[in-house]
């Protein structure tokens, strides 16, 4: 790609790598950080080249989206300058041919016209050329060998590791502006093709080996930006990710336009770009694609918030480390439909199913917290007591064949959406948050598989029809959601949990089929709340602000509608009332 070309598509600046560079504002901040104390985060290609100089040999790996090519240059540039003997050695000439790599991924990328693939079984050495990998040797007449690029340790050269990320959000801008392509691949795809085989294929094998590399990286870099970087050493990121994951911490957000986005968001928060269509998302917590921030003297890091679940998870899951292990189990996103409109009528799959046709452990089972709407604001859920299944699937084959509109009330209800009320939706129900909210998604984390079964007959913002999924939807529908059982098993009903002096803690019991459950503190000063070896995900859903102090005395700032964690390690914590108005928050965690 010429220097010319865009290299990233969207509206939305790059993360400043310094903390001058960022506005800080009143309210929601977008870039939320950690400290990890002086002189830990270095930047520039120039110092990175100090060390590789001091090592004289070092091997730099690292994931996909990553500018190669550029980082190469940067580095041959910096040390030819200094008058040394470089032994450059590029990773990518040991990939498999692309034929072979497609074959290879292919029993994973599902049928040609799929949004969803299965999860790979596929390792990273599965993609080189391992013997004449094995094959690789130092130059003795070099000042500084190096081998760069993804799966570069495979080498198994005895030498400093240096380990180049890239956030998820940043992946897929350049994705979408053509700018980069799949592992092993030379030239870009359709965007639903390379998603696919991002998330079902490179995401999983590049996961595992930095699960594999996590404890032995002697470097991390944050290469998100296009012409700098900054790094820090690994001991310091593993310690900033130890002491995260024993108080308090929040993953930088990330936020995405669609079909039916909003305004609320751009509203709401002054950080974002004005220029945007609208935000449809927030990933405020959909930790597959989230990243963690660091900072030290003004210099900002991101590492993926898996680097947190590979070293620390005990610490953060708890009593359910065990049986979650290192995927982060809830998720926290916003959907914001304000001056918007509907989503789409859907489903989610049976936990059988997504274990079965995706490969996933855990399933899609949601729930909708209103955290802020329009009168007229209103959400589809369950089916009307006298559904026909044949009818309905005819009708939306009839939408989907011929473009035609749908009496959807017809089948399925529609409930007055008010603040603070919790919306039930266990795998397998028919729903849809409709115009004029902004819900906060209170799921488990699993948040591709959404069977669309009718769309309003309207277009995405590329001007294409999104893809409808009636096939796999009908396979995964609980008709027996239907009638007065919608009212009684699928909109929460709030009761007293406890009650102490000013402080109220309601349980907002959510179904039998979620494995979390809900509770919203309110108070005026301040509570103290035990963690019981459990994760904490909480929000303050009404109110300005609120301070959070940890049992170690570590203490963060939350204003209005900021996602933060409190891992299981923790013990307790206490949250302060920072405004004049009564605080509520939310507090989920796993049953």
């Amino acid at each position: 790609m010429s220097i010319e070309e865009p290299m990233r598509k969207t509206e939305q600046e790059i993360m400043p790598a310094r903390i001058s560079s960022i506005d800080k504002p009143v309210g929601y901040d977008i870039y939320p950080y950690h400290s990890l104390g002086d002189k830990k985060v270095f930047n520039s290609y120039s110092s990175l080249c100090d060390y590789i100089t001091e090592q004289k040999t070092v091997v730099i790996d690292g994931y996909v989206g990553v500018y190669w090519a550029q980082l190469i240059h940067a580095l041959r540039e910096e040390l030819t300058a200094r008058g040394l003997i470089i032994n450059i050695i590029d990773s990518a000439n040991f990939f498999k041919s692309e034929k072979e790599l497609d074959a290879l991924v292919a029993p994973f990328l599902g049928s040609e016209d799929s949004v969803w693939g299965k999860k790979t079984s596929l390792t990273l050495a599965d993609y080189f050329d391992t013997s004449a990998f094995a094959e690789i040797e130092k130059d003795p007449s070099a000042d500084v060998n190096i081998i760069i690029g993804c799966g570069a340790s495979l080498s198994n050269w005895n030498a400093s590791l240096i380990y180049v990320d890239l956030p998820k959000n940043e992946l897929q801008h350049r994705m979408s502006a053509g700018s980069i392509s799949n592992l092993g691949m030379n030239q870009p795809e359709g965007q639903m093709e390379m998603y696919k085989r991002f998330y079902f294929v490179d995401w999983v094998v590049l996961n595992n080996h930095k699960k594999a590399l996590i404890h032995k990286i002697d470097v991390f870099v944050d290469a998100q930006w296009d012409q700098d970087i900054n790094w820090a050493f690994g001991k310091d990121v593993r310690s900033g990710l130890n002491k995260i994951a024993t108080s308090i911490f929040r993953a930088r957000p990330w936020f995405a336009p669609g079909a039916w986005g909003g305004q609320w968001m751009k509203e709401h928060m002054p950080q974002l770009d004005k220029n945007e269509v609208n935000y449809a998302w927030s990933f405020e917590l959909i930790v597959p694609e989230n990243g963690i921030v660091f900072e030290s003297d003004g210099l900002l890091l991101e590492v993926s918030f898996d680097a947190l679940m590979f070293t620390n998870n005990e610490q953060v899951l708890g009593k359910h480390a065990a049986q979650f292990q290192d995927e982060f189990p809830i998720r926290f996103d916003f959907l914001d439909t304000f001056d918007g409109g509907n989503l789409s009528i859907q489903c989610h799959p049976s936990l059988a199913y997504i274990q079965n046709e995706f490969g996933e452990n855990i399933t899609q089972d949601e729930t909708y917290y209103i955290l802020d709407c329009k009168k007229n604001a209103t959400v589809y859920l369950g089916f009307q007591e006298n559904i026909n299944a044949d009818e309905f699937r005819e009708s939306l084959e009839n939408s989907n064949n011929n473009n035609e509109e749908i009496d959807i009330e017809k089948f399925v209800q529609v409930h007055q959406a008010k603040k603070h009320d919790l919306f039930l939706i266990p795998n397998g129900t028919v729903h849809s948050a409709g115009a004029e909210n902004l819900v906060l998604e209170i799921s488990a984390t699993p948040y591709i598989f959404t069977f669309k079964m009718y769309d309003w007959v309207r277009l995405d913002l590329n001007g294409k029809p999104r893809p409808i999924n009636i096939e796999h939807a009908f396979k995964n529908l609980d008709f027996s959601r239907k009638g007065d059982k919608v009212q009684q098993e699928l909109i929460s009903k709030p009761s007293v949990f406890f009650e102490d002096q000013d402080i109220v803690c309601y349980h907002l019991p959510t179904h039998q089929e979620h494995f979390y459950d809900v509770h919203r503190l309110e108070f005026d000063k301040e509570v103290k709340v035990e963690t019981n070896n459990i994760c904490h995900v909480l929000m303050l859903v009404e109110g300005t602000a609120i301070s959070v102090e940890s049992a170690d005395g570590t203490t963060m700032n939350f204003p209005f509608a900021e996602t933060f964690v409190i891992p299981a390690a923790a013990s307790s914590y206490k949250i302060i009332n920072q405004g004049e108005q009564r605080a509520k928050v939310i507090k989920a965690f796993l049953k």
